[in-house]
């Protein structure tokens, strides 16, 4: 891993001698073996010198992002807290302590990107494949995310593998989070020979193995992280939505003893209307529902998460993630396109770093940032939303498995059906995941 503003300071070693090597006169070393010796350890510095960089490298704080209430520009959007000075689960190196790896710019990189072929992973859903599915452009797969003030750690599968060996990774959350899950997928399994990896599903939870490795990735569906009427990891496509109140032990019980989990919930959050929120269990013959704003519904969710971590996992053995909101290109209105467009047929990015959309992201960002200071609990979160803002270019659009067949006058008016949701892979959560692994190894 090339990362050329790092410095990593080595111990010297340091020499002892026992009363046993007093008694004992060992024959002197020849000069020949002496320099054969010397020279293999100079091969190897220069062979291995930086995955031992990054592998020797212990020394570092733990933080925790927070976020700007007021996320206009988010180009600082993030302040570092120290919490302890324990040592961080995973974490093999340090990154400049002023750098904001969040704030940066997408630079074009047609030589290191994409990170896989869309053909070469088999694990991607037909509702992201978009060059399968006719998409004629691939400019979206060659852009490059450069933080302004250091460089972005360049992702390597093989110390990704090693840190999972015998460990469980889990992602958990709705269709958002499973992009970002198959993208951790893909950039990993052409490493691992086809007799050694599976993937199953078991209802709501899907499960890659790297059996090598003794290791999984898996998926969890839980659109709300709390029980709600949408749990169904198929049949989920509902307007009314519901979600119970305190029931995060529902789900939480699956997640338990896993070492790394990354969570993410936003986009079923946000309905036009007032939350439903149930008090009292989905089977009561009389439900009492009582509605309250998206904000406090979203707060109230937020505290049980959090609660739930703090009473159930351990700060020294696991690596918490919050993955923050991808953002929507519905109206391109909103970055001067033309009124009745969408994200269809648009293959550049929007050039304005301070764009921001409509305004209903900043109350949200402001209820995440206000839980994540009152918890103590260390949580990485991934600000992941303006970078991915830019990026009206890598919304799958048209270009993927339709599950209902088009009406006329859809097929008509393509920008009326484009899926402005979600991200062709390999593409912008290929980056999301590089972002995992800079703060997974450099917190």
């Amino acid at each position: 891993m090339h990362n050329p503003k790092k410095r990593m300071k080595l111990e010297p070693l340091r020499s002892f001698s026992s009363p046993t090597s007093i008694l004992i006169r060992k024959p002197p070393i020849s000069p020949y073996l002496l320099f054969t010796f010397l020279a293999f350890i100079i091969f190897a510095i220069f062979l291995y010198g930086e995955d031992l960089r990054c592998i020797i490298g212990q020394h570092h704080h733990l933080h925790l992002d927070h976020i700007n209430p007021n996320p206009l520009p988010l180009s600082a959007a993030t302040e570092k807290h120290q919490i302890h000075d324990t040592k961080l689960p995973f974490s093999v190196g340090e990154e400049e302590k002023e750098c904001d790896v969040f704030s940066g710019r997408w630079v074009w990189d047609p030589v290191n990107h994409p990170l896989y072929k869309e053909s070469e992973c088999p694990y991607i859903q037909p509702q992201l494949t978009c060059q399968e599915h006719g998409r004629p452009d691939r400019d979206y797969q060659f852009w490059r995310w450069q933080p302004h003030a250091c460089s972005l750690p360049s992702f390597n599968a093989s110390l990704m593998l090693e840190t999972l060996r015998n460990k469980r990774m889990m992602f958990v959350g709705d269709s958002l989070n499973r992009g970002q899950y198959v993208s951790m997928v893909c950039l990993l399994h052409s490493l691992i020979p086809d007799n050694a990896k599976s993937m199953e599903t078991f209802g709501s939870l899907t499960v890659f193995t790297a059996k090598n490795y003794n290791a999984t990735i898996e998926f969890y569906w839980a659109p709300f992280l709390l029980e709600s009427n949408a749990d169904d990891a198929v049949i989920h496509r509902i307007s009314d939505r519901i979600v119970r109140k305190g029931s995060i032990n529902k789900h939480g019980k699956h997640w338990k003893g896993v070492d790394i989990i990354v969570f993410n919930t936003y986009l079923w959050w946000m309905t036009d209307a007032d939350f439903k929120i149930l008090h009292g269990s989905f089977n009561d013959e009389v439900k009492q529902i009582v509605e309250v704003s998206t904000d406090d519904a979203y707060r109230m969710m937020m505290k049980s998460m959090m609660r739930w971590i703090k009473e159930n996992m351990d700060p020294n053995k696991t690596r918490v993630f919050f993955t923050g909101m991808s953002p929507t290109h519905q109206m391109s209105i909103e970055w001067g396109g033309n009124p009745n467009g969408r994200c269809y047929n648009q293959t550049k990015m929007i050039a304005d770093p301070n764009y921001w959309g409509s305004d209903s992201k900043k109350n949200i960002m402001k209820i995440i940032g206000d839980v994540f200071r009152e918890s103590k609990f260390p949580i990485t979160f991934l600000n992941i939303t303006q970078l991915s803002l830019y990026r009206k270019d890598a919304h799958t659009s048209i270009y993927k498995k339709q599950w209902n067949p088009l009406t006329p006058e859809q097929i008509a008016n393509p920008s009326s059906y484009a899926d402005c949701i979600h991200w062709c892979l390999p593409g912008l959560q290929d980056t999301w995941n590089e972002l995992l692994f800079s703060k997974l190894f450099f917190p």
